[in-house]
């Protein structure tokens, strides 16, 4: 079994960390079968420190029949065929821990996959079976049962419940699932469910994982009995999300989590309306922080930045928890894409997938806002690709795509897919460095085969699960290493520099007024980040450029100035 990668610090970690999130069927294939694995991931670890973050979180890598790409958990204790085994996860974590990057886990404790044996076990127990109180089994509505058993849709369209038939071929009662219906809520007032997840736990923290990210952190309890959502609810107040017993459940993790050495950590995924909502998720005995969707939905803006940051800052100060920011995910437009539309603001209720974009300017501002990020006090996540600027894929063909989002709204919501494309590594090749390259093929810096998975000499790797764009070549890993001026480059300066600069000191900011349209904060010891947004922007005189998102220019007077859409990182003078 592999420890927890010690680091001690005045502060935790995790208060501070820049943690690189993992799509794993989508980072690297180091079997050449066309899909993202462990071996991939090992292979680039040496990529992966010298990007400068300090944790890796995988998205699931559990045995799943993958309805949505492995958050329908059919085994939590093993790994996937398609990504590996679990012999290989125990040596990904502890190679990891050996190039000082912490190791998180997704968790999806809200619903399993209609595999999963407890389900299976549900089905075919029968009616009124104490294999089904594990679930929400429930008789339907009307004369006959025929109707749903309240009017809940599911997050992925149409309704949240399936009505099942029995082994004898008669209708039976419908189960709730608010995402796919490979996806069965499991029912936390079920005591099962609670000593299953309790081991789970223990399961990966013995196997020295640092931390969980929590799926649908804000869904695992429903009110009692499950009522109706009804005509124009009230968002702060849904059946299905944010229902008080959950607190409970993470009160009793966190009394595992603790007993572990290394400062392992619990991250949320709690989508709420609500400033004070959210917070409750982060008090002390609960989850450790969680994801700040209200700043990556937010546009590029000044005025609004500045009120999600003072909202966030205000939000997390009462309990002790350390913000947090990002800017993509699995989940979302890339921000590439966001900011070149001529509406930066993103949606998950209306996505606008295919609104056209002009992805050099969104490339110029997701630099900026790189800075911003990198500089706000707090923990940051990276996004696989968003270190090589890569925009969303809006142009995948219909026959490609596989999120259950495009089959379940009947095409409406083409899905998730195009944030999800294998990355691009090298600049040449079938997959452009994707797939694991045949035996005696030039290596991408900071790539490493890892043993057992390098594929015999002259074969040749299968095409990627998702069909990487034109112009891709341009954006890999390979083409920007050595670029001084490329995303790359300017996220492992920034990684660095951040390090070095800003990781421990206190969880605040000042605003400073630089004038119209900037965003203009100062963290302890004269460090300064300054955002242009419209007009050119002079420099403050005697400050010192640390880093910037873009060229400089000059202004008549000789002093650098700060070009439209560009973020500076400065030393301030005294």
């Amino acid at each position: 079994m592999s420890q927890s990668s010690p680091r001690p610090a005045a502060t935790p970690w995790w208060r501070h960390a820049a943690i690189y999130q993992i799509y794993i069927r989508s980072f690297a294939d180091g079997n050449g079968d066309g899909i993202g694995d462990i071996a991939g991931v090992r292979g680039r670890l040496p990529y992966l420190r010298q990007l400068g973050v300090d944790a890796l979180w995988f998205n699931p890598w559990y045995v799943s029949p993958m309805a949505d790409a492995g958050y329908d958990v059919a085994d939590y204790r093993d790994i996937d065929p398609l990504f590996g085994t679990l012999a290989e996860a125990e040596e990904l974590i502890a190679e990891a821990h050996g190039h000082d990057l912490r190791v998180i886990v997704d968790l999806v404790p809200n619903h399993c996959s209609d595999r999963h044996p407890w389900f299976v076990q549900a089905l075919a127990a029968g009616p009124g079976s104490p294999e089904r109180e594990r679930f929400w089994f429930l008789p339907g509505r009307g004369a006959y049962g025929e109707l749903p058993p309240n009017d809940w849709n599911s997050y992925f369209g149409g309704p949240a419940w399936t009505r099942i038939t029995e082994a004898d071929g008669t209708q039976g009662p419908w189960y709730l699932h608010m995402f796919a219906p490979e996806q069965p809520d499991l029912n936390w007032e079920h005591p099962d469910v609670g000593t299953e997840f309790e081991d789970v736990l223990r399961f990966w923290l013995d196997r020295g994982v640092d931390g969980f990210r929590i799926d649908v952190a804000h869904g695992l309890a429903k009110k009692p009995g499950l009522p109706d959502v009804g005509e124009n609810p009230d968002p702060t107040d849904l059946p299905y999300q944010d229902v008080d017993a959950v607190h409970t459940v993470y009160r009793d993790w966190r009394k595992i989590l603790d007993t572990y050495p290394g400062e392992r950590v619990f991250i949320g995924e709690v989508w709420l309306p609500e400033a004070e909502q959210f917070a409750r998720y982060l008090r002390h005995d609960e989850l450790h922080s969680a994801f700040n969707f209200d700043y990556l939905c937010c546009p590029w803006d000044s005025g609004a930045l500045r009120k999600v940051v003072d909202a966030t800052l205000a939000s997390h100060e009462p309990v002790g928890a350390p913000p947090t920011w990002v800017l993509s995910n699995h989940d979302t437009i890339r921000h590439v894409t966001r900011y070149g539309r001529a509406d930066t603001s993103f949606d998950m209720g209306d996505k606008r997938l295919l609104d056209p974009s002009d992805t050099a300017l969104g490339r110029h501002r997701g630099r900026a806002a790189a800075l911003v990020s990198l500089a706000l006090p707090g923990g940051v996540y990276v996004y696989q690709g968003d270190e090589l600027g890569l925009p969303e894929v809006q142009d995948l063909p219909d026959e490609v795509l596989q999120d259950p989002t495009f089959v379940r709204s009947g095409g409406a919501d083409r899905g998730r897919d195009g944030c999800r494309v294998p990355l691009p590594w090298e600049t040449g090749g079938p997959s452009l460095g994707f797939s694991a390259p045949a035996a005696g093929h030039v290596q991408t810096a900071g790539h490493v085969p890892a043993t057992g998975h390098v594929p015999v000499a002259g074969t040749a790797p299968a095409a990627p699960w998702l069909p990487q764009p034109e112009g891709w070549a341009e954006l890999g890993a390979e083409a920007q290493h050595e670029d001084p001026y490329s995303v790359l480059t300017l996220y492992r300066q920034a990684l660095a520099l951040r390090g070095a600069e800003l990781a421990g000191l206190p969880e605040t900011l000042e605003w400073a007024d630089a004038g119209p349209d900037t965003l203009c904060f100062d963290r302890t010891g004269g460090f300064r980040c300054l955002t242009a947004f419209a007009s050119p922007l002079p420099l403050p005189g005697g400050a010192r450029v640390l880093l910037a998102s873009g060229p400089l220019g000059t202004g008549t007077d000789g002093r650098p100035v700060l070009p439209r859409d560009t973020t500076v990182w400065l030393r301030m003078a005294g």
